[in-house]
């Protein structure tokens, strides 16, 4: 009976290393976990270590310049400085087509890291996956910052499409 406990609980402690780095429930039906940012790919994609797992993540809900489009060094510049390096909690909510985590990042000091790259001018308010960053991206529109400096930005699924 003994050696069944411990083979129960190794079984156990194994699959509770399967289900990702260190994922637990929150509100809402959503998982979230934390872990500091080790890169940044791009303006809307970053690198979390978590439970000794590297997890790359999507922002949610965003969608910054790609790399080689006008503003995306730019895209990606920001969200390195508000990000690298930094401890931030992960607020799961899906698996992409690419098998990447997407979520909204939330910084130590408590601001929403999505909220803040369309507010400040380097994404869009991704309108096919969300509405929830519209007024920040009017904001940033209405003030010309970041790629709203431009007559007429192109939005990088537009980008994409014609590349």
């Amino acid at each position: 009976m003994r050696l069944y406990k411990i083979i129960s609980l190794l079984a156990v402690v194994a699959l509770a290393g399967c289900g990702g780095p260190a994922l637990e429930r929150a509100g809402g039906g959503t998982e979230s976990f934390s872990g500091r940012v080790t890169a940044v790919s791009d303006g809307d994609t970053l690198r979390v270590l978590a439970n000794r797992r590297e997890v790359k993540v999507r922002l949610y809900g965003i969608d910054s310049p790609e790399s080689h489009q006008a503003f995306g060094t730019q895209a990606k510049k920001f969200t390195s400085s508000k990000a690298h390096g930094k401890t931030v909690d992960v607020q799961y909510r899906e698996r992409d087509q690419y098998g990447r985590t997407v979520g909204e990042v939330i910084l130590p000091d408590g601001s929403n890291l999505n909220a803040l790259i369309v507010k400040s001018g380097y994404a869009w308010a991704y309108r096919h996956h969300s509405r929830k960053f519209i007024p920040e991206e009017e904001e940033a529109k209405a003030d010309r910052r970041g790629l709203w400096k431009d007559r007429n930005p192109i939005p990088p699924w537009e980008f994409r499409r014609a590349n």
